[in-house]
């Protein structure tokens, strides 16, 4: 009985999703890749290091020997979210991001291409080592420990 008292004053932990979402935390590496067009010199280490050829890069010759990105198309649907082209990046071009809710109705939505990519409000990068995206970041909630932030 006294269970049962310690547990009926204790705050509520249970969420109810999807109509509530928790804020997740600020290092999540979410299955989602973040393209940041501003940083990438399209030298397409991101498509070699992919171990599944997920990423597909055309690139095109400009004026003054620079090269710009024609095409650039990532497979979510393949991907299994290993992270190498994250780490292959030398220019910190490619991120993990935040979104955790990756579902579709259909396979082609899976296929994204550049704008769909693209870093923008809709889609974020995750702070994991990534102290300039960290720093933007909303706290995490902390069902953990019973606490329901911003309520």
């Amino acid at each position: 009985m006294a269970l049962v008292i310690r547990h009926a004053f204790r705050p509520i932990i249970t969420t109810q999703y999807p109509e509530e979402r928790l804020v997740p935390s600020k290092r999540i590496r979410a299955p989602q890749l973040v393209w940041e067009e501003e940083r990438c010199t399209v030298c397409a280490t991101c498509a070699k290091a992919c171990p599944q050829g997920n990423i597909t890069i055309v690139s095109e010759s400009l004026p003054g020997n620079k090269y710009g990105m024609k095409h650039l198309e990532i497979d979510h649907g393949r991907c299994m979210f290993c992270g190498l082209c994250v780490e292959a990046c030398p220019f910190d071009a490619i991120h993990l991001g935040r979104d955790y809710e990756q579902a579709t109705y259909r396979r082609s939505q899976l296929v994204l291409t550049r704008d769909e990519v693209r870093l923008s409000e809709k889609r974020k990068a995750s702070g994991y080592f990534r102290p300039r995206f960290e720093a933007e970041m909303p706290p995490q909630t902390l069902l953990v420990y019973g606490e329901k932030k911003g309520k």
